[in-house]
């Protein structure tokens, strides 16, 4: 199998990159998130990969680090998501937040992938928990930083926090969005409140 291709990139959608190595061009089927952090066109990439085979098709998926890639094939283990639905998670949620999404159990922040129910979300966190905890150790300072906002930060924080719970955002990406404010001692729960619904969009 191939284990990555380094080469340049050609031609660029939302879902697949040509990748030119020695004069062949591979198509790569990426996530929306790998497509926005891709170098431009006529530069050079590396791209770790995971070959699909089936009986109608052969196809390369492709990730910019092996963090992304290992997490990837730890969701297509899970019964109901193909590498179609891995890529579709991970468009919505890089491989940190997605690790911690399936940590805390936060279903809503999974099912902003499109196509992932809470029945599929609820079964990939059911099934990739204890993994998670026994091979991914490290987790960024990001996410490290969310985990513990709720025990040590101020009371603006978590309020703020569980109104954006309250109005459908997942818990992961609601604790992301306070935590990137900036001068956030100075604010009310109130203006905490709008300055994280402005990082939302």
């Amino acid at each position: 199998m191939i284990a990555y291709l380094k080469g340049i990139v050609g031609d660029i959608s939302e879902d697949n990159v040509v990748v030119e190595v020695g004069g062949i061009g591979y198509n790569v089927r990426i996530s929306a998130d790998t497509a926005a952090r891709l170098p431009s066109m006529g530069e050079s990439v590396k791209l770790y990969t995971y070959t699909s085979v089936r009986e109608d098709a052969v196809q390369l998926f492709g990730f910019l680090s092996k963090n992304d890639l290992e997490i990837f094939k730890k969701c297509i283990t899970v019964n109901g998501i193909g590498p179609k639905g891995g890529l579709a998670i991970l468009s919505v949620l890089d491989a940190d937040s997605l690790r911690y999404a399936i940590l805390s159990g936060d279903v809503k922040a999974i099912t902003k992938a499109p196509g992932i129910g809470a029945k599929t979300a609820e079964r990939l966190i059911l099934e990739l928990k204890g993994k998670v905890q026994m091979d991914e150790t490290m987790i960024s300072r990001e996410i490290r930083a969310t985990e513990t906002m709720g025990q040590a930060d101020t009371p603006q924080k978590r309020e703020a926090v569980e109104a954006l719970v309250s109005l459908g955002y997942g818990q992961t990406e609601a604790m992301k969005a306070v935590n990137a404010i900036e001068g956030i001692e100075e604010m009310d729960s109130g203006a905490v409140l709008k300055a994280a619904l402005r990082k939302m969009f």
